[in-house]
């Protein structure tokens, strides 16, 4: 047992700059960011688990409409929200996701119970809204989940093929000006020196045929195991999956023995990079040490720790 503990939360990266940003919406980030670290620093320190930890500031980042997961996510092609999340425990590689979930409040709630009680780790569609019921998980009506911001970015690529992370499509730059990725997600270390990775989304704007990216999918979009590292990634969901990023920081550690930082840097500056993926992750070791490395022009993110560490960053 120690008393280092460590929380690390991101909300998205991507095209986040600084001339885009009023001062109000920044200062609002900034808050929903500390509100989710000092929600999951609570479960800490009284001496609860790196998974509830995470979870307790994946629930706040779901909750607050800034966000593209729960509340504030993105509309897909036909106009609904479809959302994904995942959790893992690093203290046992057990692990619990859900994707293209309708009406559930709290994805990572619902993935917390896939974890803990259902024997599998991955449900998706109809299935895991069934389960959501039997479970008694929180249900909202659509327009829970409705924004006007939102709505504005689906309705001016709604008609068009688009979605909207196309680099190739000057026009619509100009329309998604905020061209971000904006996953939620969260890793720390608790008391125990046990890890824990979560992440949700609201998945891609204008997203067709029930497509899925990378944060459900364990070692792509998420990942924990106490002996390397936990790991919760945002940005191009494709490419995380084709690296499986997550994972792959674990091995560097693993089998090379890299630090958490060094294969961090690896694998966003280096191996998605060669696929021009663009994102980031924010990672903790057994140690409490934590990093957040991306290659984006921002990325939401925050840490907190026992020591004394307080940050909340949004830009490079």
């Amino acid at each position: 047992m120690s008393d280092n503990f460590t929380i690390v939360v991101h909300g998205g990266a991507g095209t986040i700059l600084k001339e885009d940003m009023t001062p109000e919406l920044e200062k609002a980030y900034q808050e929903g960011l500390q509100e989710a670290l000092n929600a999951s620093y609570a479960v800490l320190e009284k001496g609860g688990t790196a998974v509830n930890a995470v979870k307790a500031a994946i629930v706040v980042l779901e909750d607050n409409v800034l966000f593209n997961a729960g509340r504030g996510s993105v509309f897909t092609k036909k106009g609904l929200q479809e959302m994904d999340a995942a959790i893992m425990d690093g203290s046992d590689l057990s692990a619990g996701a859900v994707a293209a979930v309708r009406n559930v409040r709290n994805p990572i709630e619902l993935a917390t119970e896939v974890m803990r009680n259902s024997n599998h780790v991955f449900l998706s569609g109809k299935g895991a809204n069934d389960f959501a019921i039997k479970q008694g998980i929180k249900l909202e009506p659509d327009e829970y989940f409705f924004s006007q911001f939102r709505y504005d970015q689906w309705k001016a690529i709604r008609d068009s093929d688009n979605y909207s992370l196309d680099h190739t499509n000057h026009q619509l730059e100009e329309l998604m000006r905020d061209k971000k990725f904006g996953t939620v997600g969260a890793v720390a270390c608790d008391i125990h020196g046990n890890i824990a990775g979560a992440t949700s989304t609201g998945g891609m704007t204008n997203k067709k045929y029930g497509r899925i990216g990378d944060s459900p999918l364990i070692g792509s979009g998420t990942y924990a195991n106490n002996k390397t590292c936990a790991i919760s990634c945002t940005g191009h969901g494709e490419m995380f999956i084709r690296t499986v990023a997550s994972y792959d920081v674990s091995c560097l550690m693993e089998y090379k023995g890299y630090s958490l930082q060094e294969a961090m840097e690896i694998v966003v500056h280096d191996k998605l990079m060669k696929l021009q993926g663009e994102g980031g992750m924010i990672g903790v070791d057994a140690k409490g040490n934590a990093a957040m490395v991306f290659n984006s022009a921002g990325m939401y993110r925050g840490v907190k720790n026992s020591t004394g560490r307080n940050e909340v960053l949004i830009y490079k």
